[in-house]
């Protein structure tokens, strides 16, 4: 009886190691919301692993549906086409979102704005077309995160302007990526990497081996300007090359400085690591705006939230938390 026992222990112990070794990586990659969507996850079931990997890619083509600026049907478009002219009932997450939005905006002076697509919506960069300067002079004053209105009673919004437009590019792709790690965490997945664009989260480790995460040479996409090895975080790039031509050896981009409707110029790119994918899609954009004096001033005073910021010259430039 005894020698029986210790043989069943023995199996339950092999068949637990053997279907353990079972455990796989799953990889996807989509296109979505613009850009390539990538999803690595471990996952000790194949049925699992496929399921984890659609499940984000269901994700990304939701929000996409719900907040995507070029799909008439979206839920933003209907609030770009009505809310100046009287106050649009959304959805809680749209509302939430652009509330967060605007709260960002408060505290970057305005270097993070939505409105900017007031006047980004004459700019076509596939077409290598740019507004005239009287065109944006006309619809400059339309730039103004104060003339969104939010009603939190009615759950409704108001453009206190008429030719306000707003787009969430600089904010929705965090946020798809913090729901999509938020799915996978409750589907049981302990390590993932989700990656939308310049936004990439990181769910717990590369089983015990950091993940190995570069940022891209701004002029050079075989290149890695810095690889960083990293956690249990999120980081965010954005830089002047994922939307721009050249026109008479100038750069025009889609990061937008709210004050001028034309590109930012002082910085190639900018990449924020912080805990929360949403917040440094959106970090990243109001520092690419302030450049590397103003915007390394606010990183610093920005508790859990850091950054590397490439600038014109091809200089690197850290905040305080990663040189001490």
């Amino acid at each position: 009886m005894k020698k029986l026992f210790g043989l069943s222990c023995l199996l339950f112990i092999f068949a637990f190691y053997s279907a353990s070794s079972f455990g796989q990586w799953f990889e996807s990659t989509q296109g979505i919301m613009g850009t390539n969507i990538h999803v690595e996850l471990w996952s000790d079931s194949a049925a699992m692993g496929e399921a984890a990997t659609e499940a984000v890619m269901d994700e990304m083509r939701r929000i996409d549906s719900l907040m995507s600026p070029y799909k008439p049907s979206s839920e933003l478009s209907k609030l770009n086409a009505e809310a100046s002219l009287g106050p649009v009932v959304v959805s809680e997450e749209l509302y939430d979102l652009i509330s967060l939005a605007i709260e960002l905006s408060q505290e970057t002076q305005g270097a993070f704005d939505i409105t900017f697509a007031s006047v980004g919506f004459l700019y076509d960069y596939r077409e290598n077309q740019k507004p005239e300067q009287e065109n944006i002079d006309e619809l400059l004053p339309a730039i103004d995160f104060r003339h969104i209105k939010l009603s939190e009673a009615t759950h409704s919004i108001f453009f206190a302007h008429k030719n306000v437009k707003i787009d969430l590019g600089g904010i929705a792709k965090g946020h798809a990526v913090d729901n999509s790690i938020h799915i996978l965490q409750q589907m049981g997945i302990k390590y993932a990497l989700v990656t939308a664009g310049g936004d990439t989260r990181l769910l717990g480790n590369r089983l015990d081996k950091p993940w190995m995460v570069g940022i891209r040479d701004p002029r050079n996409k075989n290149k890695q300007a810095v690889v960083l090895p990293l956690a249990d975080i999120a980081l965010s790039t954005s830089g002047d090359y994922e939307r721009y031509f050249e026109e008479d050896g100038k750069r025009y981009h889609h990061i937008l400085s709210p004050k001028t409707g034309k590109s930012a110029f002082e910085v190639q790119s900018v990449s924020i690591i912080g805990p929360s994918s949403t917040l440094n899609d959106g970090l990243s954009t109001a520092v690419f705006v302030l450049g590397v004096q103003k915007g390394m001033d606010l990183l610093n005073r920005t508790p859990g939230y850091d950054g590397i910021i490439l600038d014109n010259a091809r200089k690197l430039h850290y905040s305080n938390a990663l040189i001490e």
